[in-house]
């Protein structure tokens, strides 16, 4: 299963990847059912999660239910208990959308959903981040989650997200952190893809984000939360979800 993973993930494309996904998850769920551990997404419990990853992979972190990840779950869980997505009367921008939302947020009656992508066949708007086609304001929320490390210039995108986002607005910008580096590790000149994943992780990867990650977010004029919602939740939580060992989670908010 491992081997099979990291062959699919390293040779076919994304669009093609979500699509063969939607056939896989009908039969791997049915055959992973227990109750070890639960998916807060699709609700489903399960003896164990699938394996997942590029080069080194990770076990017991896949939802065989909706294929949501450690970073989906967290995220899920940070939105249900600690703002008022599931409420509230929202515009929602949601740039690169995990199937794992898809769904299950285009079917809630109280926010307007826009998807958008360069080329996942998921996106309502073809649009590259860094130059997006909306107005000033439009959106009370942004979900940017894992994508600033494919853009060429990051800060350009972290700007636009910033100008779409209402006052008042927050946005969701997780990004994969090493959080041992204290600076970002980042070379435009670097564009041989085995020379990106050996530095960055993955052929796509502009870079690998340090701890001064946030320094990017500030300067566009976000202001960060105090609290780390991931260490609010108890180890049985973290343990029985599965999610992150390690992840700052916040909503950047546009005062």
């Amino acid at each position: 299963m491992k081997r099979i993973i990291r062959l699919l993930l390293s040779h076919v494309p994304r669009p093609w990847l979500i699509r063969l996904s939607m056939i896989f998850m009908k039969s791997a769920a049915l055959f992973y059912r227990g109750s070890r551990v639960e998916c807060p997404v699709c609700g489903g419990h399960f003896r164990k999660f699938l394996p997942y990853g590029y080069n080194q992979v990770r076990e017991n972190v896949l939802c065989p239910g909706c294929l949501s990840l450690e970073r989906h779950r967290l995220l899920w869980l940070y939105l249900k208990n600690r703002t008022d997505f599931f409420s509230g009367s929202l515009k929602v921008l949601h740039l690169a959308p995990e199937q794992c939302f898809y769904r299950r947020f285009r079917k809630l009656k109280n926010i307007s959903y826009v998807t958008a992508d360069l080329e996942s066949p998921l996106a309502d708007v073809k649009l590259d981040v860094q130059e997006m086609p909306f107005r000033d304001q439009e959106f009370d929320i942004v979900i940017c989650n894992h994508v600033l490390e494919h853009v060429p210039d990051d800060r350009k995108a972290i700007r636009e997200i910033f100008r779409v986002l209402r006052h008042g607005g927050f946005a969701i910008l997780q990004v994969p952190t090493d959080y041992s580096m204290e600076e970002t590790n980042e070379d435009p000149s670097v564009t041989d893809p085995l020379e990106r994943e050996k530095r960055f992780r993955q052929k796509d990867h502009y870079r690998m984000y340090g701890r001064d990650y946030l320094n990017r977010l500030t300067e566009a004029g976000f202001v960060i939360e105090e609290e780390n919602y991931l260490l609010t939740l108890s180890r049985e939580d973290r343990e029985h979800f599965r999610l992150p060992a390690m992840e700052y989670m916040y909503g950047y908010k546009k005062l």
